[in-house]
Parts: structure tokens; sequence; C-alpha cells
């Protein structure tokens, strides 16, 4: 899949995937952040990427960087929309302080990563009522 990327700072790698096998790629930070205990900061990475049609980026955490930095993603993921995608789109991570401590994440420091996903656009078919036996309330899925 061929992506148009462009980089708002040429100094910083393009984003890599490590391995042969590796499902997602590696952000940097552009710039070094300091993040205070217990607060939030945006990162930003220094790219704008223009996710193909039928696709979305998700930013998702580094498996490492909780344990590593006590920082992690508050939102869970970042869907990065095929539209996103103009001058002033640059993708940027939130981030948020664990710790009792101050956190700096230096420019270059690889701070999250991304996966293309498909996706489609549901087309809505209103309905009286709904046939199917309930499963269970919020968060269950079996029998008690």
């Amino acid at each position: 899949m061929q992506v148009k990327i462009k980089r708002l700072d040429p100094s910083l790698p393009l984003p890599q995937y490590h391995t042969a096998g590796s499902a997602g790629f590696d952000f940097y930070a552009r710039t070094t952040t300091t993040i205070p205990s217990k607060e939030m900061a945006r990162i930003p990475t220094g790219l704008i990427i223009a996710t193909p049609p039928g696709y979305f980026l998700a930013v998702i955490n580094r498996s490492s960087t909780p344990q590593k930095k006590g920082l992690s993603m508050p939102n869970g993921v970042g869907v990065i929309d095929s539209d996103y995608c103009g001058e002033g789109d640059e993708i940027q991570v939130l981030m948020y302080n664990l710790t009792e401590q101050t956190v700096t994440i230096e420019k270059g420091e690889r701070i999250a990563q991304g996966l293309f996903l498909k996706v489609e656009q549901g087309q809505w078919e209103e309905v009286e009522e709904v046939t199917s036996k309930s499963r269970g309330g919020f968060g269950s899925t079996g029998e008690k």
C-alpha cells in the first residue's frame, strides 16, 4: 500500500516497521515535551499522513511506554481519518503521566505506534424492533 506522508522535521526518520512481521510502525516525538505528574500533554509527531481511502490510521501506545516512562494514552486509541491530511493536520499523541514525577519525552524518542486498519461505513436501516435475544448487560457476554 502506498501512503503519502509529509515530514515537518526532516531530521526525524520516517516511520519504520522494525521487523518483517511488525503490524505497527513507530511515531517519534518532534519536540522535547515535559509532562507534569498526573497531567496530560500533546506530543507532536511532525507527520501529516494521507491515509488511503477505505482505511483509518490507529495511533496506539507502544507496549513498553507505560512501564518505561509511566505514560499512557488516556483515549486508548487515536483515530486518524483518511481526510485528516491537510497542511495543518499534524498527528499528535495525547499522553497522560501516571507517575508522581515529571516525565520528559526527548525529541526523536519513540512515543506511539500506528496501524492502518480497513474500515467501512455502515448504511443505517432503522427498524421498529429488533428480533434477537438480549445477550446480557454491560460487559457481560455469558450466562450467570
